[in-house]
């Protein structure tokens, strides 16, 4: 099995009303259905470096009917980044683009400053393994350093899950 992102995001215990945030989110394949989990009520934060990534996942957003996605450029590397205020979402999306971080430490941190304490981390990422599909091993981050990385900006482990077969999955939480 390949990703399956309701699978993943079963992780997070969702609820209508929360806040959310997809670092990266692409064409959407989390923030679509994170989004739906949260209903109306709730908001989901999509951010990405690449404009037209955001008008991807707008449109298909708009497509589905969902209006509580707010796209926004940022850059996650930078402080404050996001510009959103401390402690302002109940969880965070991460998926398949810790491997394209270069400053990873960054991106740690402004996940810990933004997140409410008890909030969580959803990291997916690439296992580290030679595929013909997916990044070059050289740039995939094994699980146990990814978790490091976390760990060393203040988050604690919560549980391992499969998130399929080319992949793994993390929950990390602000306590």
């Amino acid at each position: 099995m390949f990703v399956n992102p309701n699978h993943a995001i079963e992780n997070l215990d969702l609820l209508p009303g929360m806040t959310g945030a997809d670092f990266g989110v692409g064409p959407g394949f989390y923030a679509l259905p994170a989004a739906k989990r949260l209903g109306n009520s709730g908001t989901l934060y999509a951010f990405d470096i690449r404009k037209e990534m955001l008008e991807i996942t707008q449109s298909k957003a708009k497509s589905e009917g969902l209006t509580n996605i707010q796209a926004i450029a940022a850059d996650l590397e930078l402080p404050e980044g996001s510009h959103l205020k401390n402690e302002t979402v109940d969880f965070i999306l991460i998926a398949n683009i810790l491997f394209q971080v270069e400053n990873k430490k960054n991106l740690a941190r402004e996940s810990f400053r933004i997140l409410k304490k008890g909030g969580k981390v959803l990291l997916v990422e690439w296992a580290e393994e030679e595929k013909p599909f997916g990044p070059p091993l050289k740039y995939r981050i094994n699980r146990k350093e990814a978790e490091e990385i976390f760990l060393h900006e203040g988050f604690f482990f919560s549980k391992e899950f499969k998130a399929g077969d080319h992949h793994y999955g993390l929950i990390l939480k602000k306590t």
